[in-house]
């Protein structure tokens, strides 16, 4: 019998923005936030603290945090891809840092300059700095079903590498199809085998819908074992350092998914479908999201 409930982490914010060529003010990234906050989103990623020049739209970082509203029941989540990063990400209101761990050498040295045992060494010096200054602190393993230099990622590897993290003891683990190439059946066993070797740790699911399997794997993640799935709003986004990656899973489809499978998320789909078109109107083009075009289920229309 599967669980009845699973977290969502809206990673519009950053994520979403950091691929698109259309520039969002920090103003118009908090009412951003605040729409998703109020749609019922407790979780979000909103910042990466990272070098201005490699990802411009993520300059404001700080800026950001100041303008966002502290409330209780939400967290907001910064990815730092390095030490320096986390220096920064502490001192501002974020709640949890996040960390990245590539599980391809290639791709390990084109995303930040590190390969998988250098990248071993960076997780656990930042998940320890994290929890001396009191922050919640997890990490993502990146490419963890294929790498789009170096072609299949093995199961096994990622498996050796999130037992070797999950001896520094984070929040939680991530795993991200970062180009999009993973089906149901390869993401539901490495789940699956994962909730099995490490049960102590949460498992979290990230998926980019390059080849339209991204919703199907994010189901199969959350029969696997993942407690938290990734979405962003309308489908935005992608990685800007992987060739041709397209946009992750958009947050109104994955949350019309759970609804009519009664798996409870209490996030509002009206009120995701309402920001979905305004961010469309924002961008100035249809979003991948095909929910917020179609609508939930059931419409009815006048004979």
């Amino acid at each position: 019998m599967h669980r009845k409930k699973v977290n969502i982490v809206e990673v519009g914010p950053r994520d979403g923005l950091q691929n698109e060529s259309v520039f969002f003010s920090t103003k118009e990234k908090a009412e951003f936030i605040g729409r998703m906050i109020k749609s019922g989103i407790r979780r979000l990623e909103v910042a990466s603290f990272v070098h201005p020049g490699r990802v411009p739209a993520m300059a404001d970082a700080e800026a950001l945090l100041e303008m966002l509203p502290d409330l209780d029941d939400v967290s907001y989540i910064g990815l730092v891809l390095n030490l320096r990063g986390a220096e920064r990400a502490v001192k501002t209101k974020v709640n949890e840092i996040g960390c990245v761990l590539v599980a391809s050498e290639t791709f390990g040295q084109k995303n930040q300059g590190q390969t998988i045992e250098e990248g071993h060494k960076a997780v656990a010096d930042i998940l320890e700095f994290s929890r001396t200054h009191g922050k919640l602190a997890g990490v993502t393993i990146a490419a963890a079903f294929g790498c789009p230099y170096e072609g299949e990622v093995p199961a096994a590897r990622i498996i050796d590498i999130a037992q070797r993290v999950a001896e520094s003891e984070p929040m939680e683990i991530a795993l991200a199809d970062t180009i999009g190439v993973g089906v149901p059946g390869e993401v539901r066993d490495l789940f699956g085998a994962l909730k099995e070797k490490i049960p102590h740790i949460p498992l979290r699911g990230h998926f980019h819908n390059t080849r339209n399997t991204g919703i199907a794997n994010a189901y199969a993640a959350f029969e696997g074992g993942a407690v938290t799935l990734d979405a962003s709003l309308g489908g935005i986004g992608g990685c800007p350092f992987a060739p041709d990656a397209t946009g992750n899973i958009a947050t109104e489809d994955l949350i019309y998914l759970l609804n009519r499978s009664s798996v409870a998320t209490g996030i509002s789909l009206k009120s995701l479908i309402e920001n979905s078109q305004w961010m469309a109107g924002k961008l100035g083009r249809v979003l991948p999201s095909l929910v917020s075009r179609a609508g939930d289920f059931p419409v009815r229309h006048q004979a």
